[in-house]
């Protein structure tokens, strides 16, 4: 029996897409003095706390069997920006499921959760903040691609920021 997620192609594929993504995160989560450092600390304590990464992993397989179907492979790199978002959003979701009013869960991949860490107040905040930049990112990255017209970055990012809010919100994530 062949298991396809031990086949070398898709692990090296993977562990690529883990570190674009963890580098997407570390450099596009707001930092201090863009953001008070208490709550940029909390924010990347949990974003930063690891995981498999498989929604932004998702996102980025996605729109890379767009870009080869386009047949522009570099097209999927316009990608980045919002598997980062997802992760965002999948971890202020995590930061709020823990709270003592939700699940009040101490612990998570091991390690004390943001409001064990940080407090309640924090670890709420830290949330609002990953939600609220996710969307800031995707609206704002990527600015411009010699790959895509202008206007047509732009429907499509408006499009995605759609798409990602209703799945998000009351009707989705939040429902």
């Amino acid at each position: 029996k062949v298991s396809v997620a031990r086949s070398p192609d898709l692990r090296t594929w993977l562990d690529a897409r883990r570190r674009d993504v963890d580098a997407g995160l570390d450099r596009w989560l707001p930092q201090s003095p863009l953001a008070p450092l208490v709550v940029s600390d909390a924010m990347r304590y949990s974003v930063m706390a690891g995981g498999k990464r498989l929604r932004p992993l998702l996102v980025l397989a996605a729109a890379e069997a767009v870009a080869e179907r386009a047949g522009s492979a570099a097209l999927a790199d316009l990608a980045l920006p919002a598997a980062c978002a997802v992760e965002m959003i999948h971890t202020y979701s995590l930061v709020h499921d823990d709270l003592p009013a939700m699940d009040n869960d101490t612990l998570r991949r091991g390690r004390p959760t943001a409001h064990v860490v940080f407090g309640d107040g924090m670890a709420i905040l830290s949330g609002d903040g990953l939600l609220t930049e996710a969307f800031a990112l995707m609206a704002r990255e990527p600015a411009e691609s010699p790959l895509v017209h202008p206007a047509e970055l732009a429907r499509r990012k408006l499009r995605a920021l759609a798409i990602i809010a209703d799945a998000a919100g009351a009707s989705g994530l939040v429902g």
